[in-house]
């Protein structure tokens, strides 16, 4: 890998984006007519920095949704969501979804991977209920490089009303994880939806995220080929090509529900 990519996409001024989301929010709020913001803190990065950034300015506006399913969700994760609700003074509920899923399976028949999906859909269902119940906006937590390569679950942690986070690369958001103070071990953790036992985000995309960011940042941001992007990231053309495929592949999740041109 090429250092210097690495530190390319890490230097950036989060002083700035940090008030350029804190603005994006309040605005939204307003433009929506809104009471204020709701979200699932997973214990994870990505909703970590979103917690610490609502608590800036709309501490008092911001419900966080803790959902473990307690058959699959590590006890760690739990706690470490419950502590940055401690550090952070935010609303929160903590919602064990394990009984919905246990209900729904009686009734389908079984399949690992779609009842991982299930739990996002199940997650989303109830976050928004009560952003229905508050006047509230759902915040998504997607960063780019999941979103880029369709790395969540359609109409499940993909549906939101905004994303104030999907324009920064994941190692930008553990940067800005280290402005807002955001604690060590969530930062170094890591990543996982805990879709499933056991699921790890770099295992299953066989590929780190300073790998994969390298690439998504060479191929969209700077415009290079293929064949560019492999000398300039000094990473496999066959990694890279998987990723450009991942993205193609997932376009369907960044589009709007489809419908023909006319009858």
């Amino acid at each position: 890998m090429n250092q210097e990519i690495i530190n390319e996409i890490k230097n950036q001024d989060y002083s700035k984006i940090i008030e350029i989301i804190e603005n994006f929010l309040s605005e939204q709020i307003e433009k929506k007519k809104g009471k204020g913001v709701i979200l699932g803190l997973s214990g994870g990065i990505d909703s970590a920095v979103l917690a610490y950034i609502c608590k800036r300015k709309l501490q008092d506006k911001t419900l966080a949704l803790i959902m473990p399913d307690t058959s699959i969700t590590p006890k760690s994760e739990t706690e470490d969501a419950l502590k940055m609700i401690a550090l952070t003074g935010i609303e929160y509920k903590l919602i064990d979804i394990k009984p919905i899923i246990n209900e729904y399976s009686m009734y389908l028949e079984p399949n690992e991977k779609s009842k991982g999906n299930l739990r996002a859909r199940v997650r989303t269902n109830i976050l928004y209920y009560y952003a229905n119940a508050k006047n509230y906006l759902v915040l998504g937590s997607s960063d780019k490089s999941e979103y880029m390569i369709g790395y969540f679950t359609k109409f499940g942690d993909g549906a939101s009303d905004i994303t104030p986070i999907i324009s920064l690369y994941k190692l930008q958001v553990r940067e800005i994880a280290k402005y807002l103070k955001v604690p060590e071990n969530v930062i170094a953790k890591k990543s996982s939806p805990h879709l499933w036992k056991d699921h790890q985000a770099e295992e299953e995309l066989g590929i780190s995220y300073e790998e994969l960011d390298s690439i998504l940042y060479c191929l969209f941001e700077k415009k290079l080929s293929m064949d560019e992007t492999e000398k300039t990231t000094q990473i496999d053309k066959a990694v890279i090509e998987k990723i450009h495929q991942l993205h193609i592949n997932s376009e369907h999740k960044r589009l709007p529900s489809q419908k023909p041109d006319r009858y």
